[in-house]
Order: structure tokens, then sequence, then C-alpha cells
């Protein structure tokens, strides 16, 4: 019998604190912290809606290059 899949812990981290980051630093930040999927888009951008634990979001004003806003999946 096959082993029943397991979903990986996301890392721990607050989405919060990467409002306000340029882009760049978000996306290291992130990256060191054990996040495997780094998703920037632009503000009402359409996206896909599945979630995946291991994906954090950036929403990114294209002309301050600044994160808006960060959530989870």
């Amino acid at each position: 019998m096959a082993p029943i899949p397991t979903t990986p812990e996301p890392p721990e981290d607050t989405p919060q604190a990467y409002v306000g980051l340029d882009a760049d630093s978000a996306e290291r930040r992130a990256r060191s912290r054990g996040w495997g999927v780094v998703r920037s888009l632009a503000p009402g951008s359409i996206i896909t809606m599945e979630y995946l634990p291991s994906r954090i979001n950036f929403e990114v004003d294209e002309n301050e290059n600044t994160v808006l806003r960060c959530w989870l999946g």
C-alpha cells in the first residue's frame, strides 16, 4: 500500500512584515525563510486560487517597486 502523502508545513512567518519592503528585498527574505514559491503580482492581477502551502504572494506596486500586500498560499 502506498504511503499517505503529507502536506509540508509552511515556514513560520508574518506576511504583514513584508509590506513596505522593496520587491527584491522581500523575495530574498522570503527565500531565506524557506518559502519554496515566491509570487509577485501587479495590483488587480488575475490569479489562480489553489492553495499551495509553500507559496507566499506579494502584490507589488509597479511604480514604487514596493510590496503593498502579502498573503500565504
